[in-house]
């Protein structure tokens, strides 16, 4: 399951955000550190299910007339102020959390309401951009500080004579979440000594930049949208390279729980919600505002960031394993059980260690069942192919 983690400094909403993404009980308070050990749950992206080119919806547990939502792991790291990766605010310890996330969701306070190690101060008195910085900032030097400790073995290990450059440095980073295709390509971008005991520390920080920028991806979450001065979030955009998803967790969670309620009709990453309880006057009043919100920035934000993340960022697609080609059902009749998110560029083959490893040990071929016709092992998935998966491990 990918990993998707919540960075940011104290009291920007990442606990918050957390909750409306995972419905789980969680402390969410106005003060700094309310998060000291890490929150993971399960969220889900949103995609169109391949059951709306039927005549009935599949009924599958995660499918909502149409709307598929495939689960993902969410992770809630405790907030960081500057200087986190010398280990202030228990920043070494925070920032380890993050070795194993796919991507990362830096969530900042739109509203500047917030000062930089997280304190309430007026609305607009902060500048939001320096948390987008600052984050990422504390991630790379972090990371340089890994490997400068970490380099002496790197040197060491030159003296023999098949030492390979890439395949040192991939041991090195393998629990950041670095392969050796991640290092080569790091590699490839950037000028260095042959010699590792020539490297100095502006090129051990080049690499752990570069690393970290192609195994922890970032989008920043403009939180606190609806609280945000006219023209913020364009600002932030303007500076910064990230995507940048403008959002309001606490809507999002008001909304999850007035669904759950039955008070509204809604469905996480619906551009807007109908009232369909009874409500207070001050519960309109709310709900209105929030309406006015969404409709201005496309919705609370929380499921977009988190399918910006995993689809666009980690350019991800949506595949459906089926056992019967013309009813798109498992062994037991189900239709569409199971969704896989791989990357793009991915092969039936592929599918089939996704769905288990003997699968895809014992694959023959595959069937496209839109189409009814075998595909070729090379063939490329795309969002949304059902594929029925023909193995000498299948039943």
């Amino acid at each position: 399951m990918l990993t998707v983690a919540l960075a940011g400094k104290p009291n920007a909403g990442k606990s918050t955000f957390y909750t409306a993404a995972t419905m789980a009980d969680v402390d969410v308070a106005n003060y700094p550190f309310t998060t000291v050990d890490p929150n993971r749950g399960v969220t889900y992206v949103r995609t169109e299910c391949p059951c709306l080119d039927r005549e009935e919806r599949c009924g599958a547990e995660n499918c909502r007339d149409g709307k598929r939502y495939v689960p993902v792991e969410l992770l809630d790291v405790a907030g960081l102020v500057p200087g986190a990766h010398e280990g202030k605010g228990l920043g070494n310890q925070f920032l380890d959390e993050l070795t194993n996330a796919d991507v990362v969701l830096n969530v900042v306070d739109a509203s500047g309401a917030t000062n930089a190690e997280g304190e309430p101060v007026e609305v607009g008195s902060h500048d939001p951009l320096d948390d987008v910085d600052f984050v990422e900032e504390e991630m790379d030097l972090w990371l340089a500080g890994i490997v400068d400790r970490n380099w002496e073995g790197v040197e060491r290990q030159s003296r023999s004579p098949d030492f390979d450059l890439e395949s040192a440095l991939s041991e090195m980073l393998t629990g950041f979440g670095a392969t050796e295709r991640d290092v080569t390509a790091v590699l490839r971008e950037l000028e260095y000594p042959d010699d590792p005991k020539a490297w100095d520390d502006d090129d051990r920080e080049a690499l752990a930049r570069a690393v970290r920028r192609r195994t922890k991806p970032i989008v920043v979450v403009a939180n606190k949208v609806d609280a945000a001065p006219d023209g913020a979030v364009d600002r932030i955009r303007e500076g910064t390279d990230k995507p940048v998803i403008p959002a309001t967790a606490d809507g999002e969670l008001a909304l999850r729980r007035a669904a759950e309620a039955g008070v509204v009709d809604y469905d996480p990453g619906d551009e807007s919600f109908e009232i369909v309880g009874e409500v207070s006057e001050s519960q309109r009043a709310g709900l209105d505002a929030l309406r006015e919100s969404m409709a201005a920035h496309g919705g609370t934000g929380v499921q977009t960031a988190l399918n910006a993340a995993v689809y666009d960022l980690l350019d991800r697609i949506t595949a459906y394993p089926v056992q019967d080609a013309g009813k798109w059902t498992d062994g037991t009749g189900n239709v569409l059980p199971d969704a896989f998110l791989l990357p793009a560029g991915s092969t039936p083959r592929d599918l089939a260690y996704a769905v288990h490893s003997d699968i895809g040990e014992g694959y023959l071929h595959a069937v496209d069942a839109r189409a009814s016709r075998r595909i070729g092992e090379d063939h490329e998935l795309t969002e949304g192919d059902v594929v029925k998966i023909v193995s000498t491990a299948g039943p």
